[in-house]
């Protein structure tokens, strides 16, 4: 049977995450648990052994490096059928969906992606013709707050509609002519990419359904690091078959600078109530000692997918406590 060659390396958690095919599925993957050989094998099973398209397939993943490992570990266990796939990170996602949709939003199909320099380039244009000084507004600044509003889908009108001082007041000026500055221009910053994919998605329901009805199965890596807006679009795309498995660890959520919203994960059986989980707590990195620690220091915070990590390959060593003095005794 074809499923013995996917499974017979697959720990029980990683077997139940793997053949868990219908409806949404929250897989809770502690540090060095094998999360993408499960995210590898549960797509390979759905192509193999449940006859599902690859071209049905939807997985996002962060970095076009995890985007490029998984399509090469998938490749491996379905061979050119991956092709039909799409792998990709959540901007490379988008960007595939506009360039055959912006058209209806006013911008051309080979609007141009403005990186960071040339956004911060852009705002001080736009510092510039509003009369605003730019060491009192300066342009990174700026930006940041316009990229923040953006990840919380937050176009310049409704910024504006916020209470927020004058400083506040001024951003919105600028927020405005940006994206007209952008518009005129048909392209497109970073932050657009996905807030102008919902935005379109919201105001065309025929693009909506087209990828929903595409996408039946959805997979969503590091789902503790997303944020509004890639919620946002997960949901919006699962809303018909519901096939989300969303793979993540609240303990290892550090990119709220970033504007990573926790509660995307911590709630995600709120958002699916009839969602399965399953906890993948079998570390093959560390010895017992290690984990311990991590358990023992982790276990303070309070907002968190509950889960144990063991190993086993052992206690190994006993660990060794140093407090450093200061920055340079703790780099040497």
């Amino acid at each position: 049977m074809v499923l013995n060659t996917l499974t017979a390396d697959l720990n029980p958690a990683q077997l139940e995450a793997v053949t868990t095919t219908d409806g949404p599925l929250l897989v809770v993957a502690g540090a060095g648990s094998g999360k993408t050989r499960v995210l590898t094998h549960r797509i390979a099973h759905l192509i193999r052994d449940k006859d599902v398209s690859p071209y049905e397939i939807l997985a996002i993943t962060f970095t076009n490096k995890a985007a490029n490992e998984m399509r090469e570990r998938v490749a491996d266990l379905v061979g050119g059928m991956v092709d039909a796939m799409w792998v990709s990170t959540f901007h490379r996602a988008c960007v595939r969906i506009l360039r055959r949709e912006a058209t209806r939003l006013g911008y051309n199909a080979s609007f141009s992606i403005y990186d960071d320099a040339d956004s911060r380039r852009l705002i001080k244009y736009c510092l510039n013709d509003l009369n605003l000084d730019n060491k009192r507004f300066p342009p990174r600044n700026i930006q940041a707050a316009i990229s923040n509003a953006k990840n919380e889908l937050i176009d310049y009108e409704s910024f504006a509609g916020q209470e927020g001082g004058f400083f506040h007041e001024k951003i919105a000026e600028v927020y405005r002519l940006y994206q007209q500055r952008l518009l005129e221009a048909s392209a497109m910053d970073f932050d657009d990419l996905l807030m102008i994919t919902v935005e379109l998605m919201g105001a065309f329901p025929d693009v909506l359904e087209r990828y929903q009805n595409r996408f039946r199965f959805i997979h969503v890596d590091e789902y503790q690091d997303t944020n509004h807006a890639q919620y946002r679009l997960v949901n919006l795309l699962a809303e018909q078959h519901k096939n989300v498995c969303v793979v993540g660890d609240s303990d290892q959520s550090i990119y709220a600078f970033r504007g990573a919203d926790i509660r995307n994960i911590l709630e995600f059986e709120r958002d699916y109530p009839d969602a399965r989980k399953v906890v993948l707590d079998q570390n093959y990195r560390s010895t017992q000692n290690i984990l311990d620690a991590a358990n023992a220091v982790i276990s303070n915070n309070s907002g968190r997918n509950d889960k144990h990590l063991w190993s086993d390959r052992g206690e190994g060593e006993k660990l060794v406590r140093y407090q450093a003095q200061d920055e340079r005794d703790e780099a040497a």
